[in-house]
């Protein structure tokens, strides 16, 4: 099996890729915090692995993204001394050998270059790619595979809680579509707000991106763990691909063996 290992701000996704089946089979997330113990690390990928009745000499290769780089020494000694292997960790150097490019290979997140590779490797065509995470993000790809730019608003749940904590009286919600678009208390009046608001946002973007390179036929891909949240957008995507990070992380390591 191969290993992706996604460290994002809000979690770790580890993922389990079957490379006999070549398909998915496992997913498991874990909280993002500071000062996450190795220990710790060991104890739930532990418990998970003998739940699933996976055993560690299965995995053969281990790719790693992170946005969080104060947590990938935590990952590395985690990587060695609970599974026995050395990580690979996806840089700006890493695409030097695949057929996508991004003018500042350092300055965007390898997340989401992980998904333009698994995007254009998948439809070779040009591609906006809407990721719903801590941030929402626009990723926009040519049909060479050059990132033409990225749209970056905070993510669903960033909203939320912003709203939770800087104001005295608004309450954490969850996220569930309310009856009404018109808020008709606290908690239906937030969730209004976000879902709605954000649908009526994914739209407008993908609109005024598509207007503006009007000469470009575009696949449109969504992403991460919200992705399947505002179900009113389901017209609006060619095809809804929770695993589009790992597999990027997954073609990217492999790509630089």
């Amino acid at each position: 099996m191969f290993l992706a290992i996604d460290i994002g701000n809000s979690n770790i996704v580890f993922g389990l890729y079957d490379q006999e089946n070549r398909k998915w089979k496992a997913e498991l997330r874990v909280e993002t915090r500071p000062g996450l113990l190795v220990s710790s690390l060991q104890e739930k990928v532990h418990l998970y692995f003998l739940e699933k009745d996976y055993h560690v000499s299965d995995i053969e290769e281990i790719g790693v993204s992170s946005v969080v780089p104060e947590l990938n020494v935590t990952i590395i000694e985690f990587c060695k001394s609970f599974l026995g292997r050395e990580p690979y960790i996806i840089a700006g150097k890493s695409y030097d050998n695949l057929k996508v490019s991004v003018a500042r290979p350092d300055e965007i997140g390898t997340d989401l270059m992980a998904n333009v590779t698994a995007a254009y490797v998948k439809y070779n065509q040009a591609t906006i790619i809407v990721d719903f995470g801590t941030a929402l993000t626009f990723t926009i790809v040519s049909a060479s595979g050059e990132v033409m730019g990225v749209n970056i608003v905070p993510g669903i749940k960033t909203a939320i809680k912003s709203l939770f904590n800087n104001t005295a009286k608004l309450p954490e919600v969850d996220l569930e579509w309310p009856e009404s678009v018109i808020g008709k208390g606290t908690v239906h009046s937030i969730q209004a707000g976000i879902l709605h608001g954000y649908t009526g946002l994914v739209k407008g973007m993908l609109a005024d991106i598509q207007n503006e390179l009007a000469d470009m036929d575009f696949k449109i891909v969504a992403t991460g763990g919200l992705s399947s949240i505002l179900v009113k957008l389901e017209s609006e995507f060619d095809e809804v691909d929770r695993n589009l990070t790992l597999e990027g992380i997954r073609l990217i390591t492999m790509g630089n063996k």
